[in-house]
């Protein structure tokens, strides 16, 4: 992480004239692969980036590096939690690349990413960054370009968003070093492929919910462990669904709009599980959902099913270019535990060690609250790598509820409820998306 810290701070001043401090850096991250099969590659690289003079291809073996060093802390993490949970790790199956179309488009991405990181962080300016417009246009249209064009469009909007680059007192410089580099491998032919899927069939026991959301975006995905009909070893799969929404659209109301794309959400507030028959999965384990492939199941706990389900499943694997430390989300199960409060900030000591509870990710959309985590004894969530330390995303707990024994989850109301909150958040939604529907049929009648 040091390697990779030096070089995001080379791409913070640019690499058209590399101050010594900026060399320095290239060096490093040099030397940290130097065992590897990138060794020479990102050595000639570096020197060449040092001394103003580096090619495209130059910045691409760089970005390759980075990405190979962050991939390997990934990796290390990942290994740490093995041997913490004692499940067993899914077989690694990189498929070789197939190859793209229209490589002169994803050559002129390069192309601006390459003056991006002249100009560096500091330097950029709208001149700088307008250089992407035309490149994202013309790539959207094509599906097979359309991951790479999201990327270099909201990579743009947040660079023009901060420009002038030389008043910003402070620059975000492992996230814009992150989306770059990302950005930069994915111009290689076949990067960006669609990763191959097979079938799954069998019974999916839902764990919880996690819930993403921005101002004009939500995502829902649901972790879970699935059952081949077959017979086959179980193993840990992810199920989600994403979709645009207006920003007057919070809470409870959120489900309104990922609702009817995913049946699967209304069986997680109903707590049971769906039984699936052809669902298309990728070899990471992410079902490409289509509501035709499954129906409702029997009741299924996500508490019982952490319990008895999950140590037996098989963790999913990643793909090579999404190994990052920030994609770690390992589903764990912990009891026993004992919880304090130090200056609003909730930590679990789990078996005498403590364990930082991140009570920001609970969402508005469900019943589960900080309070009732602090008051559980049996908690579901998603392990997570955070500013250098693992961080615990409650998904669901067991907890006491006016004297009586209770689960909460995230997605409780994902399939609608009584609560007197939720009821009242999703008629607001519904006013609003009633409003907005019939503002905009307005304005296309017009």
């Amino acid at each position: 992480m040091t390697a990779v810290d030096a070089f995001d701070g080379a791409l913070v001043s640019g690499l058209l004239r590399p101050a010594p401090a900026q060399a320095a850096g290239l060096t490093e991250l040099a030397h940290a692969v130097a065992g590897t099969p990138l060794a020479a590659r990102t050595a000639e690289a570096a020197e060449k980036a040092a001394e103003g003079v580096a090619s495209e291809d130059h910045f691409l073996a760089l970005a390759a590096a980075r990405t190979a060093l962050l991939g390997s802390v990934h990796d290390a993490l990942l290994t740490r939690v093995a041997e913490t949970t004692g499940r067993p790790r899914g077989e690694e199956t990189v498929p070789p690349p197939a190859g793209q179309d229209m490589p002169n488009l994803l050559a002129a991405a390069r192309s601006w990413l390459s003056d991006v990181a002249r100009a560096g962080w500091q330097g950029i300016d709208h001149e700088v960054v307008s250089g992407a417009a035309q490149v994202v246009s013309t790539m959207l249209p094509d599906p097979s370009l359309r991951r790479l064009a999201t990327l270099l469009d909201g990579f743009a909007a947040e660079l023009a968003a901060s420009c002038p680059g030389a008043s910003l007192e402070r620059v975000p410089a492992r996230r814009w070093a992150d989306l770059w580099s990302r950005a930069m491998l994915l111009t290689v032919p076949g990067a960006a492929d669609v990763p191959a899927t097979g079938t799954a069939t069998g019974r999916l026991l839902p764990l919880g919910v996690d819930v993403q959301e921005h101002a004009t975006a939500v995502q829902a995905q649901v972790h879970a462990v699935f059952e081949p009909a077959d017979g086959t070893a179980s193993r840990l799969v992810r199920a989600g669904v994403s979709v645009p929404k207006p920003d007057t659209v919070v809470g409870a109301g959120l489900w309104q709009l990922l609702r009817p794309h995913m049946s699967l959400l209304a069986a997680v507030g109903e707590g049971r599980s769906m039984d699936l028959d052809g669902m298309p999965v990728t070899a990471e384990g992410d079902l490409i959902w289509s509501d035709e492939h499954a129906r409702p199941g029997e009741p299924a706990d996500p508490l019982a099913t952490a319990r008895v389900a999950l140590p037996a499943a098989t963790d999913a694997t990643t793909a090579p270019l999404d190994r990052h430390p920030a994609r770690i989300a390992v589903p764990v199960f912990l009891e026993g535990y004992a919880a304090r409060k130090d200056d609003g900030a909730l930590t679990f000591t789990v078996a005498g060690h403590p364990l930082a509870v991140d009570t920001d990710r609970i969402p508005t959309a469900g019943p589960l609250t900080p309070e009732a985590v602090a008051a559980s004894g049996t908690c579901v969530g998603l392990l997570r790598w955070d500013a250098g330390a693992f961080r615990l995303q409650p998904l669901a707990v067991e907890t006491t509820v006016r004297k009586k024994s209770a689960v909460l989850h995230a997605g409780g109301w994902a399939g609608g409820t009584t609560d007197k909150a939720g009821v009242k958040a999703e008629k607001a939604a519904t006013d609003a998306v009633a409003a907005l529907r019939e503002r905009a049929g307005r304005l296309l009648r017009k």
